[in-house]
């Protein structure tokens, strides 16, 4: 009788361990994002603030599965207060519009924020017109992503610091 007993313990116990992993396991899975490299997203204003303290580059680029990073090697941009956002590369300076919302302001969602960039141009910076959804964030690197609502590509922005 101690023996069947002893049995159905070790069985129970086996049993109880081995949905513990699966709910481990489960949450693991279900906290990660595909889209997050580990970064964690920063409020709007903290945002800003970190683009308007610097000079940043582009590091990525992709559009519509295609790496065009190099249309902007050596262009600094700066971010600034007026809502102004200035390209150079020494010799050629290019202007446009920038801003940070908040499409939801009533939580702080950071699926919510939206960078949104606009140049007036008919050359590669048209390219980064929109309205990018973040991957993540930090004070030196911002990470955006676009899908897009036509044909469904996916395009890719990288600030970093310099």
């Amino acid at each position: 009788m101690i023996y069947i007993y002893n049995q159905t313990i070790m069985k129970n116990l086996i049993t109880l361990k081995f949905y513990l992993v699966l709910l481990v396991l489960a949450s693991a899975l279900y906290s990660c994002n595909e889209d997050d490299p580990g970064l964690e997203l920063q409020t709007v204003q903290q945002v800003e603030s970190s683009m308007k303290s610097g000079n940043w580059r582009i590091t990525k680029f992709i559009d519509s599965e295609k790496d065009e990073t190099h249309h902007f090697n050596g262009y600094t941009f700066i971010f600034d207060n007026n809502g102004i956002v200035t390209s150079t590369n020494g010799v050629n300076t290019f202007e446009g519009t920038w801003s940070i919302t908040d499409s939801n302001s009533s939580d702080d969602s950071p699926d919510d924020m939206d960078f949104n960039i606009h140049f007036n141009l008919t050359n590669d910076f048209e390219d980064l017109n929109d309205d990018w959804d973040f991957i993540s964030s930090s004070g030196t690197k911002i990470e955006l992503i676009d899908v897009s609502g036509g044909n469904g590509d996916t395009d890719y922005l990288t600030f970093e610091g310099i």
